[in-house]
């Protein structure tokens, strides 16, 4: 059986190493001479940054397995930390090295910057989902569902509201609460580890995709490296692609935007799906410039989150600060921008020292809205042989499906590969 994957983001080589690990044949296409999709390395000022700056989560099962089957040591290119949510002088929760549940139940009681009947409320939140098996039904916003249970405003403008937009990159009054509910079940609520935060400490593309890319080759298939799909056609013998190479099947790994322009009949299946940005300024202070963590939170700024690169095996003094989802910084031109995110980050380094240098990138589609009850393609076109991977894709379950995340397009890429598996009888 040879299978076409027509992206080299984090869905497509998933399901090519995946389809490999079975004996299969493959061939990746990738536009791009650059690897990972929407979570690639770019080139910066001499510096190889990423398009966005991501992060993982020890729940992130899939991605870990098949980072280690490639030969993507987690231990050396993630920086594992525990659980670890701070906005300098307001909030800070730190989960402990305990046994689930103790080491959430503990972060929470000894979490700063709340108090006591927040504390508690932020308790039986968490003991409700569990009671529910983390169901939510009906599907609402997470704005709604914490209306329900009466939230306290300051708990939910330090935790919740964060908690929601880092994971679903949409605001809590548009995300889905069931979404949030299957992040925070997997996480959370799960064993100790799952929780920690995984921060890597390499570029996104050679953190899976350029070992993955190795690993395909290894095993006999093939990474075609700039070369774009222009057509996609099915004949009698399976499907064709450029006019040339003929395949039995087909995975398209594309962001879903692309598909009407390989097979117009798709454009109906993504047609719900809409989309949010996510900002992300590198500011390059001096050398000796560190934050007190590698991930800070910025309460009620106009960054979200502050990631200082040279803690995490990247340049000394580069600090990306990360704006997700839509809201008023995209109505800033970027030098304006960057000055305003400047002013936060000076309340947390030495006085009086500016950066030497910005930029800022700006993905435009970087995930799609995660809202209610949102229908999302599944893996099966319709058309024999022809298969869909992307963060966006469902695995006709809401309460098993997860956001746009790294671990979302891992998942898809994994479950595509497991259905042709299936479909073929092997």
């Amino acid at each position: 059986m040879n299978t076409a994957i027509i992206g080299a983001g984090y869905a497509g080589l998933s399901a090519a190493v995946e389809l490999l690990c079975h004996g299969q044949s493959v061939t990746v296409f990738e536009a791009s001479r650059t690897l990972g999709g929407r979570a690639r390395a770019v080139e910066l000022n001499g510096m190889t940054v990423d398009n966005g700056q991501h992060i993982l989560l020890g729940a992130c099962q899939d991605t870990l397995r098949l980072m280690q089957t490639v030969g993507a040591s987690s231990k050396q290119l993630l920086k594992r930390l525990p659980l670890h949510l701070e906005f300098p002088g307001e909030f800070r929760l730190s989960a402990p090295h305990l046994p689930a549940p103790l080491h959430l139940l503990t972060a929470l009681l000894c979490a700063q910057g709340l108090d006591w009947r927040e504390k508690w409320a932020a308790i039986q939140i968490m003991r409700r989902l569990q009671r529910a098996q983390f169901s939510i039904t009906p599907d609402t916003s997470v704005a709604t569902w914490l209306d329900r249970h009466h939230t306290p405003s300051h708990q939910r403008r330090l935790l919740w509201e964060p908690l929601c937009v880092a994971a679903l990159n949409t605001t809590a009054d548009q995300a889905s609460a069931q979404m949030l509910a299957n992040v925070l079940r997997d996480s959370l609520a799960s064993h100790r580890a799952a929780s920690d935060l995984l921060i890597p400490q390499v570029n996104l593309s050679a953190l899976f995709p350029e070992p993955a890319a190795a690993f395909i080759t290894r095993h006999g298939g093939q990474v075609r490296r700039n070369q774009r799909v222009t057509s996609l056609s099915q004949t009698a013998q399976g499907w064709r692609i450029n006019d040339q190479d003929l395949f039995d099947h087909v995975v398209l790994a594309v962001a879903p935007y692309h598909l009407a322009a390989l097979t117009p009949g798709l454009a109906s299946c993504v047609k719900q799906l809409t989309w949010e940005p996510i900002v992300t300024s590198y500011l390059a202070y001096p050398a000796a410039v560190r934050l007190a963590y590698p991930m800070l939170g910025v309460a009620d700024g106009m960054a979200q989150w502050l990631f200082d690169r040279g803690q995490l095996g990247g340049s000394a003094g580069l600090i990306a600060a990360v704006i997700s989802a839509r809201g008023r910084h995209l109505d800033l031109p970027s030098d304006q921008l960057e000055a305003r995110i400047h002013q936060e980050i000076a309340k947390l380094i030495p006085a009086g020292i500016k950066p030497q240098h910005t930029h800022t990138i700006i993905e435009k589609r970087a995930t799609f809205s995660c809202t209610p009850s949102l229908l999302r393609p599944v893996a099966e076109t319709g058309l024999p042989g022809l298969w869909l991977a992307g963060d966006y894709v469902t695995s006709g379950d809401i309460t098993q499906d997860y956001p746009a995340t790294i671990e979302g397009a891992v998942r898809s890429g994994v479950r595509a590969a497991r259905r042709i598996l299936t479909a073929t009888g092997n």
